[in-house]
Formats: structure tokens, sequence, C-alpha cells
């Protein structure tokens, strides 16, 4: 395969990273499809990438000049990894990056945010794409979709706060337009839904979709911290709990008009997304 041009994408099997090798594809784009376990995907090239070897990063840059970019997963400090991958990205002739961070985490900010503040002087050009909570958290084997399977309920520090929840498959849509049009946005873009929801609400579509009862209920930040903690370490668990105490705070009470504005379709509502998904 002649891999002159070539997208990187980084979490080719995850959530979005294959739907935008997906879209990538469908419009005849070279796909090299990086993964921990170089998983064969129909019609790229699967390479093995991993974050924390720095072994594997050559090959996985070899003839690319565009690359979309999911962070370590787990990392509560990605940038000491992601740097020196994204200089050496650069010297190889990459000229072009999108990379995945999060609604609640601004240039600068935690995580990611310091990768985030650094891409627009590595990169002629570049993207954050800044997600709201994703709708896909509610299947397959998230927290959420064990707890809405095992006891019937969401359970959140969220209070009544609501969030823009975004369907995956419009952050893969924005994604493949920041790759590919003729100039990247150099910007940062904060994608949502068309509407904010509070648990209760996601809980009520989910039942009215499903016919299986389900309830949103609440927790104590500390409650929260200590069950993420029996699955992730507790700097994390805390984190992510430290989110939603910040969404009971209306952090996420927005919608905006990104996924609209590039990709010239308005985003999937969440009962548009359960039926999809959950029915």
């Amino acid at each position: 395969m002649n891999l002159f041009n070539a997208t990187l994408v980084i979490g080719a099997t995850g959530t979005t990273g294959s739907r935008v090798a997906a879209g990538l594809l469908a419009e005849g784009r070279r796909v090299k499809a990086a993964s921990r376990s170089a998983t064969p995907m129909a019609g790229t090239q699967a390479v093995r990438f991993d974050w924390n070897d720095p072994a594997t990063w050559g090959e996985a840059l070899d003839g690319v000049d565009r690359m979309y970019l999911i962070p370590p997963i787990g990392s509560s400090d990605p940038a000491p990894v992601m740097l020196p991958f994204l200089r050496q990205a650069r010297a190889a002739g990459v000229r072009r990056a999108v990379l995945l961070s999060s609604s609640a985490i601004p240039a600068g900010g935690p995580a990611v945010g310091q990768v985030h503040r650094v891409l627009p002087d590595l990169f002629e050009q570049w993207a954050v794409l800044r997600p709201s909570w994703f709708m896909q958290n509610f299947t397959g084997s998230t927290p959420h979709a064990r707890s809405i399977s095992e006891e019937g309920a969401i359970m959140s520090a969220a209070g009544e706060g609501r969030v823009g929840f975004v369907d995956a498959a419009d952050i893969a849509a924005v994604a493949v337009r920041a790759l590919t049009d003729e100039q990247a946005p150099d910007n940062d873009l904060i994608l949502t839904g068309p509407q904010t929801l509070n648990y209760a609400e996601v809980a009520a579509i989910i039942t009215e979709v499903t016919g299986r009862p389900v309830v949103h209920r609440q927790l104590t930040f500390e409650q929260l911290r200590d069950r993420w903690a029996t699955e992730i370490p507790l700097e994390f668990a805390t984190l992510l709990a430290d989110l939603d105490r910040a969404i009971a705070d209306g952090a996420e009470d927005r919608t905006t008009d990104a996924v609209q504005r590039l990709t010239g379709r308005p985003p999937s509502t969440f009962r548009a997304f359960a039926e999809r998904e959950l029915s």
C-alpha cells in the first residue's frame, strides 16, 4: 500500500477512532490504524502503537502527514508521554493534528489540557475536539451500562446538573472534516448534542426506549470517587468525580452549533441514539 499522505488514527479500535477511520476510508483516504495490538481493520494498514513504547512510534509515523490523537487512556498527566511523540511527528513531516480532549478541560488545564496548549506551536494546522459527555457512556461495558443492567440505575454525583451529551458518530464526523478539509479549524471546538439533559431525564428516555425501568441514583462526591477507585487509580477516580461535581454546578449546561457547522447536519438527539443503540 502506498502510504504517502496517509492519516494516522491513534486508538483506531476505540469509540471515536474506529469511526474516524471508517469515515476517512469512505472518503477514499489512506489510513494507518494504530492500536496496541495492531488489530486488522479492513482497508487500512494496521500498525502497533503504544504511547509508552517509543520504539513503536517511527513505523506509525512513516508516510503520514496528518493524525488523529487519542490520549493515553486513564492517564491524569499525559503530556510527558505525548509531547515527545508530537515533536517526533512534527520532525517526521506531520503537518496537521486533531486532538481529542474534553469540554471540561480548556487549553492549559489539567491532563490533556497541557497538550492542547502547545499543539498550535507544533503543527501548521490543528484542531482540538472538546466533546461533552459521550452518549456511548450508556452502552457496552461502561460503568453506566453495567449499573443500568445490574441495578437498574445510573449512578452520579451530578445532582440535577445538565449535560449536552454527544454521539461519538458526530464527534468522528467532525474529526474527519478537521482532518480532510482544505483548511483545518485551527481552533478548539466544543461538541455537544442538540439539547442538555440531566441524568434523571436520560434514565427516563432509556426506560421509555427499552421498556426496562431505569432511575438516577444520586451519590455524594466521596461515594462516586470510591466507586470509581475500585476500577481505576484513585487520582483518576478523583478527577472523574470532580467532573461530576462540576456538572452539578452547571459546567456542562450548554449546547453549541459546532457539529452542524463542521458537518452540515444536525447532531443526533439522545432519543435517536437510544433507539438506535439500546432498543
